[in-house]
């Protein structure tokens, strides 16, 4: 690993904490004191100094306030699991019966409340669990630098000491869908089946055009995490009720908490040509890795939602390239295994497609809990 790298992670740990505010709030403190030593030349700087400490230590007791609040507000719904010196946030509700139980796992670095609304869906036929990644939801930071690889073990590691059992139906969306190629790979004895929904491909960010949201996604993370932990959180309107049946919102309060930030950004360094080539052995799949094992790939038929990425490329034959590269580039997922099936998602859909038809994935899902089903026949 680079020294800038560790450098970074040290950072992002730090900062993971909420009380990091206070930490760094006494620096110009500190150095405003030390001013007002040299002199009267030196006094106008220091009071400055002060004054700008004083604006952040205010900030930090704000955040932690605030933090203290959504803890008591907020409790985590399932139960918290030791995987090796920090708790991750496990919620498995529903009976599996003679199916397996199905694992969600979100985009981005969200935590598994993300997927709440496919969770209550799928608990009513089988048993169904949400997994919250370190450092999101309700789990702890865990160890720095985060990445899709560590965080496979993790989530096999939960789901053991949850006392959960296989046989699992891992599905993930976009980069959660990544995970779970990840730790398939790593366990197939405990998978039934997995379920891709438009999972992030590795040579998106290896071989693809250079992309703004993607490029900058870990500094606003990093900056996102500062905001926080000095008082700056989103607002939310104090008349919307925060409930089960209002998960986004859930979540969102859940995770101004500057480690969801923090873990974020350290894990969606990965999300770049750099760094991927540091990381691409243990978090790509190779074509076969996963036979036999049933694999769905669930993705729009075109690129619908995804204009804003195409705009910035003013040549025709360029822009068509693009587009080729972008829609041939996840059926590359196809190749992990020799049973492997794709479905399209209903027209008019985009990447976001499992917050728009929960039930169309639900019921996608369903289809592959019924092959495991006692007596269904062998669909392969």
């Amino acid at each position: 690993m680079r020294p800038g790298t560790r450098v970074a992670d040290a950072i992002l740990q730090l900062l993971s904490r909420d009380w990091a505010g206070l930490a760094i709030a006494l620096l110009p403190a500190a150095a405003g004191a030390w001013c007002v030593t040299l002199g009267t030349g030196w006094r106008i700087l220091g009071g400055v100094l002060c004054a700008v400490a004083l604006a952040l230590g205010l900030g930090s007791l704000r955040h932690l306030v605030h933090v203290a609040r959504v803890r008591v507000r907020y409790p985590p719904p399932g139960r918290m699991v030791d995987v090796g010196g920090y708790r991750m946030h496990v919620l498995a509700e529903g009976d599996a019966g003679p199916r397996p139980t199905v694992v969600w796992m979100p985009g981005g670095h969200a935590g598994g409340y993300a997927m709440y609304r496919l969770h209550a869906l799928t608990r009513e036929r089988t048993r169904s669990v949400l997994v919250d990644r370190p450092g999101s939801g309700w789990s702890d930071p865990g160890p720095f630098p985060r990445t899709t690889a560590a965080e496979a073990v993790e989530l096999l590691t939960a789901l053991e000491r949850a006392g959960e059992r296989g046989p699992y139906v891992f599905v993930g969306h976009s980069f959660g869908g990544l995970l779970m190629a990840n730790a398939a790979r790593r366990r197939p004895d405990l998978v039934a089946g997995l379920v891709l929904l438009d999972p992030t491909p590795p040579d998106v960010v290896a071989f693809g055009p250079s992309l703004a949201t993607l490029r900058h996604v870990a500094r606003d993370q990093t900056a996102l995490a500062l905001r926080h932990l000095f008082g700056l959180h989103a607002l939310v309107p104090k008349n919307e009720a925060h409930s089960p049946e209002d998960p986004t919102r859930v979540l969102a309060v859940i995770e101004t908490r500057a480690k969801a930030n923090c873990a974020a950004a350290s894990i969606l360094r990965e999300l770049s040509p750099g760094g991927i080539t540091r990381v691409g052995w243990q978090t790509v799949v190779h074509d076969g890795e996963l036979s036999p094992l049933p694999l769905l790939l669930v993705a729009p038929r075109d690129l619908t939602g995804g204009d804003k990425i195409f705009d910035t490329v003013d040549d025709p034959e360029e822009s068509a390239r693009v587009r080729h590269f972008f829609l041939t580039v996840r059926e590359r997922f196809l190749a992990a295994s020799s049973t492997a099936r794709r479905v399209y998602t209903p027209e008019g859909t985009g990447h976001d497609f499992p917050d728009r038809v929960p039930e169309f994935v639900v019921q996608v899902v369903g289809s592959l809990l019924d092959e495991h089903a006692p007596g269904a026949p062998d669909p392969f």
